[in-house]
């Protein structure tokens, strides 16, 4: 059902990932067995991001938990899309969610699906997260890496990690972390925006 008519006076919102992100994807029947093979492959796309300059320095993907089959890349497209919720988490997922046609990765029948992030949710993402219905988070850099870049990551519980595992969904943190802190690093350098809502006030 299309609710958008073409006289609406209202912009109709759309989401697309940079022309360059297929190719830092392998093909698509490339399988990643390790959990270090997936974080390796959103660190790449935050880079690349950053490299770009097509958005900031966070990467993410779903990936089918057991398989390692890639489902849906994403990045952060907040500038550009002019849009504060496109965290690489959420353009991740509603990629994932749009090309399974369903609003629920957790129903019934599906696999067990994954969200890799390349640094630990903000609190929107963290928020996201259990609606979403992935069964595991992986995460690289630490909250505290990209707010020491200056990112202000939002209010979260102290212990959002066992929140997270008291509704089902597995946690590791520190996966690659030194890699992920670096592309953080690497957007500071180049001077990238730091778009906080007020200015982070």
């Amino acid at each position: 059902m299309n609710c958008c008519s073409d006289d609406q006076r209202f912009p109709q919102l759309s989401l697309c990932l940079p022309d360059w992100v297929e190719a830092v994807l392998p093909p698509v029947d490339h399988r990643f067995e390790t959990l270090e093979e997936r974080m390796a492959l959103v660190i790449a796309l935050a880079r690349r991001n950053v490299e770009e300059g097509s958005g900031g320095p966070f990467g993410a993907a779903i990936f089918e938990r057991d398989s390692g089959k890639l489902v849906a890349p994403g990045v952060n497209l907040v500038v550009s899309s002019c849009w504060s919720g496109w965290h690489a988490e959420m353009v991740a997922t509603a990629m994932a969610q749009q090309l399974l046609g369903t609003h629920d990765l957790g129903a019934e029948g599906l696999p067990a699906y994954e969200l890799v992030a390349s640094t630990e949710p903000c609190a929107m993402c963290f928020g996201a997260t259990p609606w979403s219905g992935v069964r595991r988070l992986l995460c690289g850099a630490r909250d505290a890496d990209a707010r020491a870049i200056g990112f202000d990551e939002g209010p979260k519980p102290m212990d959002w990690r066992g929140a997270l595992a008291a509704r089902g969904i597995e946690v590791v943190v520190d996966l690659l972390r030194d890699d992920a802190r670096a592309v953080l690093h690497q957007y500071q350098r180049q001077g990238g925006p730091i778009y906080n809502g007020r200015a982070g006030d």
